[in-house]
C-alpha cells in the first residue's frame, strides 16, 4: 500500500466524522440506536485538506500521487496533522486478561488500536484495541493470557489510516507557487 508524501497540509482543514447507526422510534417516545456494520469501522473520518503555497515540485507530487491512486484504483496511508501521540502512564492487571491502563486524560475511544509499551513489569508489549474507557483518565485493553502485573506503560496513537481521494483542485497564482484542495475519505480494507 501506498503512503502520502510527506507534505504537511496547512492549517486549518477540516474533519467530518459521520458514525454508522440505524435508529427506531418507538411509540412511547424512546429511541432505540445501534451501531451498523464491524465495530471498528463505525466511525470514518472525511478530511478537506489544503496545501497551500507549495512549490509547484510539491504539488506536481501530490498530484502524481493522486493520479496513480486513480490508476491502481488503491487506497493510500496518510497520518492527518496532529492525529498521533504518545503518553505515559501506569498500568494494572490482576489475575484476568484485562489490563487496566490510567493515563490523565487519555483521549482514545474504544476501538482504538495503541502500540503498548509495558516499559516495567512483566505484560507483553504489542497492538492491542481499546476494549472499554471507564473514564477521562483509564481505560482497558485485553492481554493475550492471564496475569498480576502493574507497572509504568507507554502508548502510541498513530492516528493514521487508509484513504482515498476522489476530487481535487490545482491553483497556481504566482510563479512556483501552488494550492491544492483535496477531501480524503477514509476507507476500511482488509
Amino acid at each position: 500500500m501506498a503512503t502520502f508524501p510527506s507534505i504537511t497540509p496547512s492549517f486549518g482543514f477540516r474533519k467530518q466524522s459521520t458514525p454508522k447507526f440505524r435508529s427506531v422510534s418507538l411509540g412511547d417516545g424512546y429511541e432505540f440506536r445501534a451501531l451498523y456494520g464491524l465495530p471498528l469501522s463505525q466511525d470514518p473520518k472525511v478530511y478537506d485538506l489544503k496545501f497551500e503555497n507549495i512549490t509547484e515540485e510539491e504539488s506536481d507530487v501530490i498530484e502524481g500521487f493522486l493520479r496513480s491512486r486513480v490508476a491502481d484504483q488503491a487506497s493510500f496511508t496518510f497520518t492527518p496533522p496532529g492525529e498521533g501521540f504518545t503518553k505515559t502512564g501506569t498500568y494494572s492487571q490482576v489475575s484476568s486478561t484485562t489490563v487496566t491502563i490510567t493515563i490523565t486524560q487519555h483521549g482514545v475511544a474504544i476501538g482504538d488500536v495503541l502500540t503498548i509499551d509495558y516499559t516495567t513489569g512483566s505484560a507483553t508489549d504489542g497492538d492491542f484495541v481499546v476494549a472499554s474507557v471507564t473514564s477521562d483518565d483509564a481505560f482497558t485493553v485485553t492481554a493475550a493470557s492471564s496475569g498480576s502485573n502493574s507497572g509504568n506503560v507507554s502508548i502510541t496513537f498513530s492516528g493514521a489510516g487508509k484513504y482515498v481521494c476522489e476530487s481535487w483542485t490545482k491553483n497556481v497564482k504566482y510563479a512556483n507557487r501552488a494550492t491544492i484542495n483535496c477531501t480524503f475519505r477514509e476507507v476500511f480494507e482488509p
